[in-house]
């Protein structure tokens, strides 16, 4: 009997679980912490969704209406969990389980192509027919090496909670993502001094327009992708203006929001407005509390909060085996299945611009198609990475352009109907 392992229990953890139970396979999960929703328990206190209520939630399962358009931390974790009750997760998942390595079943065959065997922290060992990782990439905190030391407290987004965690009342935010943008705001709300390193421009983007969320305007849905973008920057020029109208906002390099960085926050440009916040250069380097920039200036801190992102890191399986590029798996099957492995599918690696938790679903249901191959062939193995790998680019992005994810899962889609039909034939010829 075939049976496969996901690793996680946050978001794409519990989506992957009930897409591979709905789908009739056999499944186990292992999940390191006690709980459901990852990385959800832990994140600052000030955050909420930058996608809508009514777009972000599972299949089937949408979002309590009383939630406001944009839920809260805790709203948002409270309900993974009610979406994990509902399906009876909880009697499911091993909680309090982390998975210490994955390694491949060894075989003749490409890496991957008889299995995977996975050992967890209590030294039990299992074999599976495959294994999906969700195990998240917003956990393994990345912090630049800056030239000299810097005496004041230095905070990740990943560790920073709320407005107590800072120390004096300086502030220095370093990335202006939508985390550093977050961070920036929670600090000038509680009246400290803050600047915020930005060294290259970015287009900024209201949540709503006409005082409905950016996704859910109805007209837009008749426009192509192309077309969207040149709206939604238009109205933006007109509601917040352009990066001219903010001092220090170095302009974007680039002509539309898919070719650029997009910050869904304009609370950020209210409070420069208001002088709470200070855009400045790139680091050059410590001195005790003092901070050296780009363009020659300093300023003194008593706090740095890093919103630089995070690492992705996978842990449990043996570096040789991840074919990176900047840092990042290589991967097809937009964003599933990695360079060289069989039999292994990554989902929540890829990070489609828009609402996330409906990916998990749609990645799953993708991998389960490759997982139906395997099992439809005679030995278990179809080959599915070894013929994506023919026809498909290899790709390391986990923050991508919606329109472009969809491409990628639609060819996808396409190359696995021709695999499939082509192997029914052969099957076909076999039996005749």
């Amino acid at each position: 009997m075939t049976r496969y392992c996901v690793i996680g229990a946050g978001a794409a953890g519990i989506s992957a679980l009930q897409q591979l139970r709905q789908a009739g396979y056999d499944v186990d999960c292992y999940e390191k912490t006690d709980r459901v929703g990852g990385h959800w328990h832990t994140d600052y206190d000030a955050l909420h969704l930058i996608t809508s209520r009514d777009m972000t939630g599972f299949e089937d399962f949408p979002m309590p209406a009383h939630y406001p358009h944009f839920p809260r931390r805790d709203q948002v974790r409270e309900y993974l969990e009610s979406y994990a009750r509902a399906h009876g997760h909880y009697d499911l998942i091993r909680f309090n389980t982390a998975v210490t390595s994955v390694d491949p079943i060894t075989t003749d065959g490409p890496i991957g192509s008889a299995g995977w065997t996975v050992t967890l922290d209590t030294g039990e060992r299992f074999d599976y027919d495959g294994v999906l990782v969700a195990n998240g990439h917003l956990w393994d905190q990345k912090v630049p090496t800056v030239p000299g030391e810097f005496t004041g407290t230095q905070i990740h987004s990943g560790s920073y909670r709320n407005t107590g965690d800072i120390d004096g009342t300086r502030v220095l935010v370093v990335g202006a993502g939508n985390s550093g943008c977050d961070l920036a705001v929670d600090a000038a709300q509680h009246r400290l001094e803050v600047d915020i390193v930005i060294r290259e421009g970015a287009y900024f983007q209201p949540k709503t327009y006409f005082g409905v969320p950016r996704q859910e305007i109805p007209w837009m849905g008749q426009f192509s992708p192309d077309e969207q973008d040149l709206i939604a920057r238009l109205l933006a020029r007109v509601s917040i203006g352009e990066w001219h109208n903010y001092p220090g906002m170095p302009e974007p390099k680039y002509r539309t929001l898919a070719e650029g960085r997009t910050v869904v926050n304009d609370l950020l440009l209210y409070w420069m407005q208001h002088g709470r916040v200070r855009i400045v250069p790139g680091l050059v380097r410590f001195e005790g509390r003092t901070v050296h920039f780009a363009d020659g200036t300093a300023g003194e801190y008593d706090t740095i909060l890093w919103a630089t992102g995070f690492n992705a890191a996978l842990p449990f399986l043996s570096e040789p085996l991840i074919e990176r590029r900047n840092g990042v798996p290589l991967r097809y099957a937009g964003g599933i299945v990695p360079k060289g492995l069989e039999k292994l599918y990554y989902i929540g690696l890829a990070a489609p611009r828009g609402p996330q938790i409906p990916v998990y679903g749609v990645q799953t249901k993708l991998a389960i198609r490759m997982i139906a191959q395997h099992e439809a062939t005679d030995g278990g193995f179809a080959g599915v990475e070894r013929y994506l790998a023919a026809l498909q680019q290899d790709d390391d992005r986990i923050d991508i352009v919606r329109a472009v994810w969809n491409d990628q899962m639609a060819d996808t889609e396409r190359l696995l109907d021709a695999f499939a039909e082509a192997n029914a034939a052969v099957a076909e010829q076999a039996v005749a």
